[in-house]
C-alpha cells in the first residue's frame, strides 16, 4: 500500500512519513491540492489536509472525487461539525483532527486497505453478455448477434470501464482520466469521438447513455 500525504506542514508530514516508514509503508509527501490531482493515480489511500496554500482541501477533495474513488482521510486541525460534514458529504473516507496519534492513524489506514482487499477478491465474470452484446474482458473481444465488432484500443477501455458497474453513472472526467491519463488536461473532444465511434460499431440503440452535464451509463 502506498500513502499519499497532502500537507504542507512540514514538520507534520516528516512525522507523518517517519511513522508509516516504521511499519514499512510508504508515502509520497506533497504541500499542494494541484500534485495531488495530478498524481492521484500513484497512490492506495491518500492523507488530505484541509488548509492547503494553492486550494481549499474541501474543494480538491471534490475535484479528486470527479475522477477518481481513491480511499481519503482528512486529516486536519478543523475540528467543528460543520468541516467534518462537509468532509464526509464531499467524498471522504474518513475524519482525523490534529494532532493524530500514530496508532489511530495507522488502524484506519489499515482498515482501508482490509475493504480495499476485501474489494477486490470479488473476481468479475470473464465475458458480459447483455442480449446478443458479449464483451470478453480476457480476450479483449466483442461480438454483437454473433459477428465480431473490431474496437480500437480506447474504444474497448471506454466500454470495459462502462462495464464495472453497469447502471452506473461515469463521469467524463473519470473516464478521461483513467484512458488518457490526466482529465485536467485531456482535450473533452477525444472522448466524444472516441465514444461516438464505440456507438457506431456496437450498432444497439440506448445501450450507452448520455447523462447531460456528467457523463455516460450503460443500460443494457
Amino acid at each position: 500500500m502506498r500513502v499519499g500525504i497532502v500537507e504542507d506542514d512540514d514538520g507534520v508530514a516528516e512525522a507523518i512519513v517517519d511513522g508509516l516508514a516504521m511499519h514499512r509503508i510508504p508515502s509520497v509527501r506533497m504541500s499542494r491540492g494541484l500534485d495531488l490531482l495530478t498524481r492521484h493515480q500513484d497512490f492506495d489511500v491518500v492523507l488530505l489536509d484541509l488548509g492547503l496554500p494553492d486550494a481549499d482541501g474541501i474543494d480538491v477533495l471534490r475535484q479528486l472525487r470527479q475522477v477518481s474513488l481513491v480511499p481519503v482521510v482528512v486529516l486536519t486541525a478543523r475540528d467543528d461539525e460543520r468541516s467534518v460534514v462537509r468532509a464526509l458529504r464531499s467524498g471522504a473516507d474518513d475524519y482525523l483532527v490534529k494532532p493524530a496519534r500514530m496508532a489511530e492513524l495507522l488502524a484506519r489506514i489499515e482498515a482501508i486497505g482490509r475493504r480495499l482487499a476485501r474489494t477486490s477478491s470479488v473476481p468479475a465474470p470473464a465475458v458480459w453478455r447483455f442480449g446478443d452484446i458479449a464483451v470478453d474482458l480476457g480476450s479483449r473481444s466483442v461480438t454483437v448477434d454473433g459477428a465480431p465488432v473490431q474496437l480500437t484500443t480506447k474504444e474497448f477501455e471506454l466500454l470495459a470501464i462502462l462495464l464495472e458497474e453497469p447502471g452506473a453513472a461515469v463521469s467524463r472526467q473519470q473516464l478521461m482520466d483513467r484512458i488518457w491519463g490526466d482529465a485536467f488536461v485531456t482535450v473533452s473532444r477525444s472522448l466524444d469521438v472516441h465514444m461516438n465511434a464505440l456507438r457506431s460499431k456496437l450498432g444497439r440503440s440506448g445501450v450507452i447513455e448520455t447523462i447531460r452535464g456528467f457523463g455516460y451509463r450503460w443500460t443494457a
